[in-house]
């Protein structure tokens, strides 16, 4: 996702003043968060892809450490999640903003409709399949057009997001996209995933040069001056970890594999306000009929109830918090 940034950060590091170094106080202290902690956003994406995905992020927020999670909007189990979360006030839901369809035999189409985003729908009326897709055919406009009607339905529905990121990372594929995800945000007040801090956890991921960071560090000043929390880091790792290497591994075999990756990963974080990516799913039958990633998100999962992690991240001292507290906490400075 980062690589693709290169473009991007260079054009707003052409319209930014020179913020060079690394901020003397991390973004989570300044939203209040003790000096030197770790403070964790533990968040579940691509929840409303499928009734599946609903049953692990509510089993995750339940029952394990997962604080946060955020909603494809063009997906067929949106409504059944969003009347879970009517159910049950305060949950931590932001927008998957979605401008991909991977999948070949479960699909979904734009919510702003085809006539008014053509450039976003391929042959079969669906959003494109790949970023790729989407960066040779969809026009700025368009995405924009496609992102105010995420949040419209998120709102006609009866819940304010409490942040906005991007499936696959389609929005940080351009200098235009990015540019209009940023900018969204700002009108609307909608925080966005953005790591704008010393980023010591994504630079190692996604290799990042010297300038990209600095320029990382740019945009997050932007985002903090418009009144948006920030974040310092960002771990997108834990989509990689497929599973563990011996043929015809147990479930505790698979839960025990990532749970050790995750606290590995929580070790190497450095103070500051992180956002952990996963993605929880408890399979039936039907699922491998959509994805044959079953196994990594059923993995994150269990990782997330498992005693051992949240043993470790009590041990730690390690805070876990969500977006909207971390809104609440940005608006009380002046």
């Amino acid at each position: 996702m980062m690589n693709r940034m290169l473009g991007v950060l260079t054009l707003f590091a052409l319209l930014s003043p020179a913020w060079a170094q690394t901020p003397a106080r991390t973004f989570a202290e300044q939203l209040g968060y003790p000096k030197d902690k770790k403070v964790v956003i533990m968040h579940i994406d691509d929840v409303g892809m499928s009734y599946e995905s609903n049953l692990g992020t509510i089993k995750a927020l339940t029952e394990g450490v997962a604080t946060s999670f955020s909603i494809m909007m063009p997906c067929g189990w949106v409504p059944g999640f969003v009347h879970y979360m009517k159910q049950n006030p305060g949950l931590d839901a932001g927008l998957h903003l979605t401008l991909t369809s991977e999948w070949k035999d479960y699909r979904w189409g734009p919510l702003a409709g085809k006539p008014a985003v053509k450039s976003l729908v391929d042959a079969e009326g669906a959003l494109w399949p790949s970023v790729k897709d989407v960066v040779k055919n969809g026009t700025p406009d368009d995405v924009e057009r496609e992102i105010r009607a995420q949040i419209d339905r998120a709102r006609t529905m009866g819940f304010e997001p409490t942040h906005l990121d991007s499936h696959m990372g389609t929005l940080f594929a351009t200098p235009a996209f990015i540019e209009r995800y940023v900018k969204v945000g700002m009108q609307e007040k909608i925080p966005v995933m953005f790591p704008g801090g010393h980023n010591t956890a994504i630079q190692v991921d996604e290799k990042m040069s010297p300038e990209m960071l600095d320029m990382t560090r740019k945009i997050g000043q932007q985002l903090w001056a418009s009144g948006l929390p920030v974040l310092d880091d960002l771990h997108n790792a834990s989509y990689g970890w497929k599973g563990p290497t011996k043929k015809n591994y147990s479930k505790k075999d698979l839960q025990r594999y990532k749970t050790e990756l995750y606290i590995e990963g929580l070790k190497n974080l450095k103070p500051g306000l992180t956002m952990v990516i996963m993605h929880c799913t408890q399979p039936t039958e039907v699922f491998p009929h959509i994805s044959d990633s079953g196994p990594t998100r059923e993995g994150d999962l269990l990782a997330m109830i498992d005693p051992e992690l949240r043993k470790y991240i009590e041990k730690e001292g390690i805070i876990l918090t969500t977006w909207r507290e971390a809104l609440e906490r940005r608006q009380k400075i002046k």
